[in-house]
């Protein structure tokens, strides 16, 4: 047992949740020691990542206890600490490193106490699987000695979580806790929660985001069809309630036909939105500069390129959802929301009430990495729960409703210029984006709220302020902005722009994805200009050893060195990036076909997240990555005209098929020694800039344009 320094900081969110049992608590169970158990509950919700296998990993680790005895409680704003947002990779830095300091002090604290209890000193106990013993003195469990409110106190910190040599799951792949539900057919999904008596409702959207109800044709007709509980209009919030979901539906489209709105619609043309984006209001921000004038005098070439992202959709396989029932007149609500503590912020203005009165359940959902529409879902399911009190209620999005209303990852333009010396080097570099906020979360500004519903209740709140994410606190469209390469003369413009055409917020990794995309296909470019091989020029101009790792590992595992030259069908390319420039490092070398259309073949992944808890995870979360990333970079932009957005279904948005999947090698640089970093967001960008820089090798020709479809490698062609 080791005490660290009395005056240590709280780390990670313990810092603003610091009471022990509000995070982990021991369980006496009824039958016997056996069933003895412990019960963790972050406030870190699992979206598909594995967070709770890792949460769960630390937390039997540092309480000497299996892992079969852990059970890992769904975030819950009546029950859970607040940790915010689930989002940036952070999971494992904020509430893992949390779970470990509670967990080293309730160890802690409990070998004292059983030290006391057998008479012997602290140095002579061990633990296994929660039974502390000594030799000649007998054993106890740590369920022995639990006293009323022994833990319903803040931690000190003054007990040292294990070394590394010590940890026996902590590194080690153990089966996913989440995986077994979902495979075997088991309910996981808030979609698929059943309640007793629970109503079906649907909400019928105006044509556009400022549109506005006028009126209903024979609204009795609507309220006469079979199973309609209740029809809820609120200002030009519209929506039905039925007994069942087909029911529902057929009634959400009878009243859709008969509602009159008046339309406000006017969006840029697709063709035009890079252009129309920069007309429109905006703050300009030097958020990074570093000069050296002796450097930037031995320029002897400069080089400038123009790189654009769509906008593009999450694209939730299952459309968004949540369930609500209103009892007492306080709402209790199941949102499969990243962030149920700041939703509740919001709800709380929405409905006008306090947010003490509403209770909100994490429950999973099919899948998303960003803000889509399950915070808006949620306050859909609790107005219409008001309207029938006592009946929980599911409120199903539809597919049209995810792919209109959801909001977008930001459109960005991004432009560099670069100057090299007369070897070659990197001597000046610039970096200019333009771009909306990355983020329209709830919970965030003090007035306002981005809830959809809002605005259109009869007392409408408003849309607040966008928000400019600090580059200190991770960045938003400046996100990896920042190159990590040694240059003597760097500086990055933001374009902030106020105004938004289309609704947009995070989608995973933000605005890292353009970003390294612009930095790491120009990087290539530069490699081209000075004649040197594209991995050579990279660790030329990289001191960071963990950084020149990694480059170097997915070369040699994609046998770099062998590369043949263009010859106009396949192709080999790297790119390389650290997540925010202080999380994981991951580097990507793509191979592709030139057929019909460009195909991704392999990827190589090389990454490195510092401590790894649990390997498997991480190579998990970068394999997804890596996929998704190629979906991105292939296919996804959001279609839409000066009538709105243009996209109902998955004919109007095209994502990759399995068939087109490609073979993704992951190589894990593990560092027992490093603070685990996050690994979740690191692999898009790297993949996006790694398939442009094959298709420059295979074809000769540079795409600069997201995504890369045959259109856009043909233009580059002719």
């Amino acid at each position: 047992m080791s005490r660290t320094n009395e005056s240590s900081p709280l780390p990670g969110s313990l810092s603003v949740n610091p009471i022990l049992d509000k995070w982990v608590r021991l369980v006496p169970g009824s039958a016997g020691p056996s069933s003895h158990g412990v019960t963790v509950s972050p406030g870190k919700v699992d979206i598909g990542q594995g967070i709770s296998t890792a949460l769960a990993q630390i937390a039997a680790d540092e309480l000497d206890v299996s892992l079969s005895r852990i059970v890992m409680k769904p975030a819950a704003t009546d029950t859970s600490p607040n940790e915010e947002m689930t989002s940036s990779s952070l999971s494992i830095e904020h509430s893992g490193i949390a779970i470990r300091f509670v967990c080293a002090e309730i160890r802690g604290t409990l070998l004292q106490k059983a030290a006391q209890k057998l008479g012997v000193s602290a140095e002579r106990l061990t633990i296994e699987d929660g039974t502390i013993s000594a030799e000649g003195a007998g054993s106890v469990t740590y369920w022995d000695l639990l006293e009323p409110g022994l833990f319903q106190r803040a931690a000190t910190a003054q007990f040292r979580p294990k070394a590394a040599e010590e940890f026996r799951l902590i590194g080690t792949d153990v089966p996913r806790l989440d995986i077994p539900a979902k495979v075997t057919g088991r309910p996981s999904y808030v979609h698929d929660m059943v309640l007793p008596g629970m109503l079906h409702a649907r909400v019928v959207r105006p044509p556009s985001y400022e549109a506005r109800l006028l009126s209903i044709d024979d609204e009795a007709a609507v309220r006469a069809m079979p199973g309609l509980v209740e029809l809820v209009r609120d200002g030009s919030f519209l929506a039905v309630v039925c007994e069942r979901e087909e029911q529902a539906i057929r009634a959400a489209r009878a009243l859709r036909n008969r509602a009159k709105w008046d339309d406000r619609t006017n969006l840029p043309d697709q063709g035009a939105v890079y252009e129309h984006l920069k007309t429109l209001p905006k703050t300009v921000h030097v958020v990074h500069e570093k000069a050296d004038e002796a450097a930037r005098a031995k320029s002897v070439k400069t080089l400038k390129a123009a790189f654009t992202k769509p906008y593009i959709a999450h694209a939730s396989i299952g459309p968004s959802c949540a369930v609500a029932v209103w009892n007492d007149g306080k709402p209790e609500i199941w949102s499969h929301s990243q962030g149920i503590f700041p939703l509740r912020v919001d709800l709380s203005k929405s409905l006008r009430m306090p947010e003490a009165d509403i209770t909100v359940h994490h429950a999973e959902g099919a899948g998303c990495y960003g803000h889509n529409g399950a915070d808006d879902a949620a306050l859909d399911a609790a107005l219409v729960a008001r309207a029938v009190p006592g009946r929980p209620v599911k409120l199903q999005w539809s597919r049209e409703d995810e792919f209109q209303w959801e909001p977008f990852g930001p459109a960005m333009s991004v432009e560099v210029t670069a100057s090299i010396d007369a070897g070659g080097n990197i001597v000046d570099w610039t970096h200019e984006l333009w771009s909306n906020t990355q983020s329209t979360r709830p919970g965030r500004q003090p007035e306002g709220t981005w809830l959809m519903a809002g605005w259109h209740l009869a007392d409408p709140l408003p849309k607040p302020p966008p928000r400019m994410i600090p580059l200190a606190g991770g960045g938003g469209s400046d996100r990896n902005a920042v190159p990590l390469y040694d240059l003597p003369n760097s500086k990055v413009i933001h374009h902030f722009i106020t105004e938004m055409p289309v609704r947009v917020s995070a989608l995973r990794s933000l605005g890292a994805f353009a970003n390294v995309f612009a930095i790491e296909t120009f990087m290539d470019e530069l490699a081209e200009a000075a004649g040197v091989d594209p991995v050579e020029y990279r660790l030329r101009h990289m001191k960071d050893p963990r950084a020149r790792a990694v480059i170097e590992a997915a070369a040699d595992r994609a046998g770099w060195t062998s590369r043949k030259a263009s010859d106009g069908t396949t192709g080999m390319g790297i790119a390389f990036a650290q997540y925010k420039n202080k999380q994981s490092y991951c580097a990507v070398v793509a191979e592709v076909s030139l057929e019909e259309e460009l195909r991704v073949t392999r990827c190589v992944a090389a990454v490195e997240a510092g401590l790894a808890i649990n390997p498997d995870g991480i190579i998990n979360q970068t394999e997804g990555g890596v996929i998704q990333a190629v979906s991105w970079t292939l296919k996804e932009a959001v279609p839409f005209d000066p009538s709105g957005v243009r996209c109902m279904t998955w004919d109007d948005y095209p994502i990759l098929r399995f068939d087109e999947v490609p073979e993704v090698d992951v190589v894990l640089i593990d560092r027992p020694d490093q603070k685990s970093l996050g690994a979740g967001e690191a692999a898009q960008g790297p993949t996006g800039a790694a398939i442009a820089n094959a298709l420059a090798h295979a074809a000769g020709v540079r795409v600069r344009n997201l995504p890369l479809t045959k259109d856009q490698i043909a233009k580059a062609l002719l």
